[in-house]
């Protein structure tokens, strides 16, 4: 098929793989324009975009796709379809409208649950049992179009959000070629109105860790802002990262540390802090990062 490709970060690479190796002719890819980053705040390519010239592909970058000269130079490609994952902008019904066979998307949730912008960080914040990507017909509403293929997948009880991102990139180019392979053959079923939420952008202000919350939702906090933008607390007047944690045993003071391993306590319970990361320092495991900060038995993180 003549593919229209558009997508934007990490997220979004292995599927414009996979549909190369597919076979699909990918005849224009469409990702965010550079943007600074680094040090010296350079410009630089997003993950797509670097994939994408690497395998000798045309980018575009529009910065709206709402002007009438972006979208007939959408329209004059002529595609079959467009394949969406990850893009950042949003389609106008004309551009919905200009391949033949409409657009799709690969969603990261099992819709209609976590429709919207964080859909991988929600999930496990809220403690689900299981995630998945549905294979969707894009219409004018926010993560509203029919689903024409679904699979699930359990949230493992220490992942990440980004281990659980790399899983489900990985599970979505699959999908998106198996639904390319059988569109034809495939019912669109439309979403129930039951069960929808939305998965709101992170906020940073979220992720100061509370730990007068039960040990469950700081873990699950830990997790799913792992890695970006990253749970914290102040150990004096430095912040520190939590990019790890399980449950574990244990009760105290809300914020008390249990013993060197950095076992804390919780308003119930307690949770084991794995993996840290000092204020423009790597991160590191628990272990390592214990021999540089020496944070005591009895401290109680966030005070003084």
């Amino acid at each position: 098929m003549r593919v229209i490709f558009m997508g934007t970060p990490e997220f979004s690479v292995p599927v414009l793989d996979a549909l190369v190796l597919a076979g699909h002719e990918v005849i224009c890819v469409y990702c965010q324009p550079p943007r600074p980053a680094g040090r010296g705040k350079k410009d630089r390519s997003s993950p797509v975009q670097a994939r994408a010239e690497a395998l000798g592909l045309p980018v575009r970058n529009p910065i709206s796709l709402k002007t009438t000269g972006a979208q007939a130079e959408f329209a004059d490609l002529n595609a079959d379809i467009a394949v969406v994952v990850a893009y950042g902008l949003i389609l106008p019904q004309v551009i919905l409208d200009a391949p033949a066979q409409g657009c799709l998307n690969i969603h990261a949730s099992l819709l209609p649950r976590w429709r919207g912008a964080a859909p991988i960080h929600r999930a496990i914040m809220a403690g689900d049992a299981e995630t998945g990507i549905c294979i969707m017909q894009m219409e004018a509403g926010l993560d509203t179009g029919p689903v024409l293929l679904r699979e699930a997948t359990p949230i493992r009880s220490a992942e990440t959000t980004i281990e659980l991102h790399d899983r489900l990139g990985d599970m979505g180019a699959r999908l998106i070629v198996d639904a390319l392979a059988k569109l034809p053959d495939l019912t669109p079923e439309p979403q129930p109105e039951e069960g929808v939420t939305y998965a709101a952008k992170i906020d940073k202000a979220e992720a100061r860790i509370d730990w007068e919350q039960p040990a469950e939702d700081v873990d699950r906090l830990i997790r799913g802002l792992s890695p970006f933008p990253g749970a914290w607390f102040e150990m004096g007047e430095t912040r520190v990262k939590v990019l790890g944690s399980t449950l574990a045993g244990g009760e105290g003071v809300a914020g008390e540390v249990l013993d060197q391993t950095l076992r804390v306590a919780c308003g119930t319970g307690a949770v084991q802090l794995t993996r840290l990361q000092r204020a423009g320092k790597a991160a590191q495991n628990v272990a390592v990062f214990q021999q540089g900060a020496q944070i005591a038995s009895g401290t109680v993180l966030g005070k003084g």
